[in-house]
């Protein structure tokens, strides 16, 4: 099983739409055993994100300034794998059985796999390419990383190698 890491990097309140799309977007994952739990991190607590994450049954991590907040999620985390999603992001058709896949089968030293994310802008992408070069640093939207590889530290030492999904994100 995996936990969905969800990332709200705007405005509070103006992220719950797209937040609630992410979130609505799991519950496919849940019913199919892959989605254990969500986590919603944000750089401030909002009421709104509160009634959202009470009514969806995630926990809300408010990251101090200047954490990384995939650790900061990953530490509430209560699965061994993790799946690092922004608000917004919707999971396309076949990713559950593409991220059960990967979990399944990823040797101890993998720990990370890499969705597609053809949405994002093109520095993000032209840094995710670098990556599959050199090896990944530290995790990014799309990415489903082992929880003990984040919690080690970050940046990664030494680099991940990323393996690329066939499952691929699309913004709402």
């Amino acid at each position: 099983m995996i936990s969905g890491l969800i990332l709200v990097g705007r405005p509070a309140d103006a992220a719950i739409e797209s937040l609630a799309d992410t979130l609505s977007a799991l519950v496919a994952g849940v019913a199919a055993g892959l989605v254990g739990d969500a986590v919603i991190v944000t750089d401030t607590a909002s009421e709104a994100l509160e009634t959202i994450a009470e009514g969806s049954g995630a926990s809300l991590v408010v990251r101090p300034p200047g954490t990384d907040p995939w650790s900061a999620g990953a530490a509430a985390a209560r699965r061994d794998w993790l799946l690092c999603l922004e608000a917004g992001d919707i999971p396309s058709e076949g990713w559950i059985r593409s991220l059960d896949r990967f979990v399944g089968t990823a040797r101890p030293d993998l720990a990370l796999g890499r969705m597609r994310r053809p949405h994002a802008r093109p520095p993000v992408r032209l840094a995710a390419w670098v990556e599959s070069i050199v090896g990944v640093g530290r995790p990014r939207a799309g990415d489903v990383v082992r929880r003990s590889a984040v919690l080690a530290g970050l940046p990664f030492a030494p680099r991940l190698t990323a393996r690329s999904l066939t499952a691929r994100l699309e913004q709402a």
